[in-house]
């Protein structure tokens, strides 16, 4: 099913605690970002911190990775996207990609690989369909890949 939905983005601004001894953003706020622009995401679905802790289950993540592109200073605004870049049919594993803008440019992209963890299991699981519906819709990449049993191949 190919989603019509644009990119959910949400903006955030830079705070004075968000800079580094330089004065831009420093590394690891543009992880915590891209972090809270997942979990804004699923509470936007009906599926947030609430749902996720009632139905024990949460997000794993594999791998975190960021490309820095432009600097960023105190009271830059920053657009955060999220896009589905790849996914396993049965929902378990997913790669998601944002690009964080400061107007019409990237500042920086970041993509994770992660998976729904049982949280009383402690394994890697099939998510309930309300989770998979939540990313029914949700916008791909250009580039969309589907996972197969840890590998991917075009969707």
């Amino acid at each position: 099913m190919e989603p019509s939905s644009p990119p959910f983005s949400h903006s955030i601004g830079l705070r004075w605690a968000d800079l580094d001894p330089n004065g831009h953003a420093r590394h690891s706020v543009y992880y915590d970002w891209a972090a809270t622009v997942r979990l804004a995401y699923l509470e936007h679905k009906g599926v947030g911190l609430s749902w996720l802790t009632t139905h024990g289950i949460g997000p794993v993540l594999f791998r975190e990775e960021a490309r820095f592109l432009k600097e960023l200073r105190l009271g830059d605004k920053v657009e955060i996207d999220l896009r589905l870049a790849a996914a396993s049919d049965d929902g378990r594993k997913w790669r998601i990609r944002h690009h964080l803008r400061r107007g019409t440019e990237d500042a920086a992209i970041i993509e994770v690989d992660g998976a729904w963890l049982d949280l009383r299991a402690r394994k890697i699981v099939i998510p309930p369909a309300q989770l998979v519906h939540a990313f029914s819709d949700v916008a791909r990449t250009e580039d969309f890949t589907v996972l197969v049993s840890g590998r991917t191949s075009p969707a």
